[in-house]
């Protein structure tokens, strides 16, 4: 006989989690939101990105998991361009042997077609691990860094002010004039005159909130 009287208990981390697919399903705008959704949850489970077809799903087992040390070596493959062609990104995407349809998912948030801007590329990719918009910064700091003093990675700030902005608009939740405030304030305050932002000047800084 089934218990009424047994208080539900509702996991804390259960409305951020709903919030997060809510996101995802607006920008993916699925023709079966049904089907995406149990895709995305299960996927979920997995933590890796949904796939379609179960063919793929048992592929996914030989596929390599995302880091930022993978993303590392796609942007020195890049060789600073700003530009590059999709069919060559998608090989280079396979040939560290990544998760075809996270590929795909980057693709489509972004809305990238023959010709890709690395760096907004990149910044989604980053997202898939940050999850918020500051971790995902941070890990585009650490990939973009070429500082090896064993510091914090630092970025110049131009790049910075470009990948925030973009992210933020992506994100579709922060005002532009919170982003302008934070930059501004950030430019003001905290960049010297080399022209560089370091991780902790963004994570460390109790006056800098990107979200």
């Amino acid at each position: 006989m089934a218990q009424t009287d047994k208080p539900t208990c509702i996991p804390p981390e259960l409305p951020k989690m709903l919030k997060e697919f809510a996101k995802a399903a607006i920008r993916a705008q699925p023709q079966d939101l049904i089907q995406w959704a149990a895709d995305y949850f299960e996927a979920l489970c997995r933590e890796m990105p949904p796939v379609r077809e179960r063919s793929e799903q048992a592929a996914l087992c030989n596929w390599t998991e995302l880091t930022p040390e993978l993303l590392k070596v796609l942007h020195s493959q890049v060789a600073g361009r700003l530009i590059v062609h999709a069919e060559e990104l998608a090989q280079m995407w396979k040939v560290v042997n990544l998760p075809a349809d996270l590929f795909n998912s980057v693709m489509n948030v972004g809305r990238f077609t023959e010709e890709i801007e690395w760096l907004k590329f990149l910044a989604l990719a980053c997202s898939a691990l940050g999850v918020t918009i500051t971790k995902t910064l941070k890990i585009v700091c650490e990939v973009l860094s070429c500082d090896h003093n064993g510091g914090s990675p630092r970025i110049p700030f131009s790049t910075f002010q470009f990948l925030y902005t973009y992210i933020a608009e992506v994100d579709g939740e922060i005002s532009a004039s919170h982003v302008s405030r934070m930059l501004n304030y950030i430019e003001q305050e905290v960049i010297g005159p080399d022209g560089l932002i370091t991780v902790n000047d963004f994570t460390q800084n109790p006056r800098v909130r990107l979200e």
